[in-house]
């Protein structure tokens, strides 16, 4: 049985996201050293140094939890996960390349397979986003905790999903159709858990992409908040699977149905 305080963990981890979301615009503003990976995506010097720190502060508080690093091999091959951390540190490299605004830093902890605490800095917005439990899910805003409100702004008349991409996928535009979507924006990153979990967008639908680490922090802030999160199907979305892929995406509040 794992112990951990996990209230007093995000809590702690809070000061070093928001200085390695400052690193990472430092670094952007000297020149990024890109490459590109094995996977074909690009990677930066920014996106090393992002992971160095999150991973350095991380082991000192948790110690005995294993790790999952987009960026890095250790974990990756092992068949029997089931409490450990998922870190994505810079979700959205092509904003973070391109000197846009959405790209996230990501950490998600996962208990018996599940998201239950997750932190997400969006440094060139300076918006910080956090959760440990439910009904406990924040934003940082001038150093006080606002809890997220799902439903402060809904209207079912007016309903607003999130939009990876400008072309929609049949599949994905049945499901909008379903949910009765009058708008659509289009947002990058992990920010999109975030502003649905604070009630500044309704929802987000997306064909099966990107990887466990992409998602489990704004799964855990969302879930926290309030929000839905499931498959096309309806299933409830675990972690650690094989090769750490995504399913499909539904992300809403529960008044969309």
């Amino acid at each position: 049985m794992i112990k951990i305080d996990i209230k007093r963990t995000v809590l702690s981890l809070i000061d070093t996201f928001v200085s390695a979301g400052k690193v990472s615009l430092e670094i952007r503003k000297k020149g990024l050293i890109k490459k590109i990976k094995a996977d074909g995506t690009p990677v930066t010097n920014g996106d090393i140094e992002i992971n160095d720190i999150i991973l350095r502060r991380i082991k000192e508080l948790t110690p005995n939890i294993p790790i999952v690093s987009e960026e890095t091999s250790e974990n990756k091959s092992r068949e029997d996960l089931k409490n450990f951390w998922l870190i994505d540190p810079i979700d959205g490299t092509y904003d973070y390349i391109n000197n846009f605004e959405e790209f996230t830093i990501n950490a998600g902890l996962i208990i018996n397979n599940e998201p239950v605490a997750g932190l997400i800095c969006a440094p060139a917005k300076n918006r910080m986003f956090y959760s440990y439990g439910k009904g406990s899910a924040f934003e940082l805003l001038k150093g006080e905790a606002v809890k997220l409100d799902i439903l402060k702004n809904f209207n079912k008349d007016e309903i607003t999903f999130l939009s990876y991409s400008k072309k929609i996928k049949p599949e994905i535009e049945k499901i909008h159709k379903k949910f009765k979507v009058k708008k659509l924006v289009r947002m990058k990153s992990s920010l999109k858990f975030c502003v649905i979990a604070s009630g500044e967008y309704d929802g987000y639908v997306a064909e099966p992409r990107a990887c466990e680490w992409d998602i489990a922090a704004g799964h855990a802030i969302l879930k926290n908040a309030g929000g839905d999160i499931t498959d096309f199907e309806g299933n409830e979305i675990f972690y650690g699977k094989k090769d750490f892929k995504n399913p499909s995406l539904i992300l809403k509040n529960k008044r969309i149905s």
